[in-house]
């Protein structure tokens, strides 16, 4: 106010992959990312709608044969993957751990190739296991038809069918346009 504008006002920046998020195609796929295929582009009806909590063995990352032993039924196409990692409650911890579980290469193409969903959710930072990080990304984002929700806070939820609706912000080009300015 003391230089003339009506209010005082704060601004804040964060990643996009503060708390829970969306990824876009973008996020891995270059040529999507250029096309601008950001969070704006998701389509909001695979966001909200019924959606299928399920929990997931403890013993292992979310791999080909898990995915077949959770028995997800056809025509379900959210599903919520709570794992250990909400055991451990890391979504509460400050440093990032990469032990946390998440899915193989193999279990994200078991996924694609055997289920009708579309919409992938998972209770820590990343849908994909450390150790197939990009692989698995790669595998979900190709099509563009099936969208990843990372960092689901799920204590105390039991399994079952629920009403999600995922709404994500939009953000700005700015990145973009610094991309394609070469100073990224």
């Amino acid at each position: 106010m003391k230089n003339g504008s009506l209010a005082n006002n704060s601004e804040m920046k964060l990643p996009t992959h503060t708390g829970t998020h969306v990824d876009a195609p973008g996020h891995v796929y270059d040529h999507y990312f250029d096309a601008g295929f950001d969070v704006d582009t998701l389509d909001l009806e695979v966001l909200n709608g019924p959606g299928l909590l399920v929990d997931v063995p403890r013993n292992s990352n979310i791999t080909a044969e898990v995915m077949k032993s959770l028995n997800i039924p056809k025509g379900v196409c959210r599903v919520l993957f709570r794992t250990l990692n909400t055991d451990r409650k890391l979504m509460f911890k400050n440093q990032f751990d990469t032990s946390y579980v998440g899915f193989t290469k193999d279990g994200a193409q078991w996924l694609v190739e055997n289920t009708d969903i579309k919409m992938v959710g998972i209770d820590y930072l990343s849908v994909a296991a450390w150790t197939d990080l990009i692989p698995s990304h790669l595998v979900f984002l190709k099509s563009r038809e099936i969208i990843l929700v990372e960092a689901l806070k799920l204590d105390n939820v039991q399994p079952g069918m629920y009403s999600v609706h995922c709404l994500p912000l939009r953000h700005n080009d700015v990145l973009r346009s610094q991309k394609q300015n070469k100073t990224v």
